[in-house]
């Protein structure tokens, strides 16, 4: 606990030194992955203020409901309290802290009704997204942050392993959606995020809720799942034949899409441009005559959130670098018949190569 607590306390203090770059007072967190990343304190958000201040010195101060006291004591134990009771205004007290002068970076998915209330309490002041600070700190993980990644990610592939096992002829999408979450719970998960199960026509949503639609022999069905343990997410995607021989184009999609995957694997290495993976993964597909039917950007960024930088995709020169970790996960939707997505974790290593996280076979899986 000790050493983790250390690693908080350095990335407050990188996070202020970036403050300071950008000549800001302070930065501002409600709940949500940057609070988390800097102060290791998880929780709902609610109507009721919690915020993290930071300010340009790299003083940090958790202002929060009275009640929520004990369990923020807990979580982060190395950070200075502030709390209020029903009838105070948090908000005064969060301006308080803020220095006089500078602007202030608000966390991206603060609620509209706190910003608001943060623009009455601190007037003329420029305001700014957290972003700015925290997207280059949290884009390169390290060996804690990789291996929370990998244990979530085999829980991950544990769960696909088994789902394969079960029966989905004949049963309803939903039904194997829930089984999915049964299984990344049974496997360690603490949270399941999402269940996509797309069968038949459905697969070709990229993200199909799952729903009544029975599944029949001859379908191909799209699996697409993840959740969390201790804050860090998985998100894989496998593709399946319900019957004992998929049809001559089905096979073929699915090769092609699982070529695309290998293709972005070799590109994306330290320097490489996160475009230039997308634009691997899609020269394949695009040469195979499927390129109108490859509908999204290769992949995202993982970490405390789903997605996060970077995003591989057309138009972000951004460089790889070691410790950034993301999705690797082309894929093929042919319209009111079926489609075909592979979907892995990967990790620039400090050799430089991407290094999937994922283990789960990607064969074309029979199941019954």
């Amino acid at each position: 606990m000790p050493s983790e607590r250390a690693s908080f306390a350095d990335r407050r203090a990188r996070a202020a030194a970036k403050v300071r770059e950008q000549d800001f007072g302070a930065l501002l967190l409600s709940p949500g992955a940057d609070l988390q990343y800097l102060a290791g304190y998880q929780l709902f958000t609610s109507e009721r203020l919690t915020c993290l201040v930071l300010d340009r010195d790299g003083k940090a101060t958790l202002v929060c409901p009275a009640f929520e006291a004990p369990r923020a004591a807990v979580a982060a134990p190395d950070v200075e309290r502030m709390t209020w009771g029903e009838t105070d205004d948090p908000y005064a007290i969060v301006a308080s802290l803020v220095p006089a002068s500078g602007g202030i970076a608000v966390a991206d998915q603060m609620w509209a009704a706190f910003f608001l209330r943060f623009e009455e309490a601190l007037p003329r002041r420029e305001f700014h997204a957290a972003s700015v600070i925290t997207r280059g700190l949290r884009m390169r993980k390290d060996a804690a942050e990789v291996e929370a990644l990998r244990a979530v990610s085999e829980s991950a592939d544990r769960a696909y392993a088994r789902i394969v096992e079960r029966p989905f002829a004949g049963r309803r999408e939903r039904e194997i959606g829930a089984d999915l979450a049964e299984m990344l719970r049974a496997e360690g998960h603490d949270e399941v995020g999402f269940t996509i199960v797309g069968s038949g026509p459905n697969g070709a949503s990229p993200h199909h809720e799952a729903g009544d639609r029975r599944i029949a022999e001859g379908d191909t069905v799209v699996l697409d799942f993840g959740g969390a343990m201790r804050g860090y997410r998985s998100d894989i995607t496998r593709t399946v034949y319900v019957g004992k021989t998929a049809g001559r184009e089905e096979l073929r999609v699915h090769d092609v899409v699982r070529r695309a995957q290998e293709a972005g694997y070799a590109a994306a290495r330290k320097d490489a441009s996160a475009e230039s993976v997308d634009a691997a993964a899609r020269r394949v597909i695009d040469d195979a005559g499927y390129g109108e039917f490859f509908i999204h950007r290769t992949g995202h960024g993982i970490g405390l959130d789903g997605h996060e930088h970077p995003y591989l995709v057309h138009g972000n020169r951004e460089r790889l670098e070691p410790g950034m970790a993301f999705s690797i996960e082309p894929g093929v939707y042919l319209p009111g018949r079926f489609g075909v997505r592979i979907e892995d974790i990967a990790v620039i290593d400090a050799d430089g190569s991407a290094r999937p996280l994922n283990k789960a076979n990607h064969a074309f899986a029979s199941v019954a």
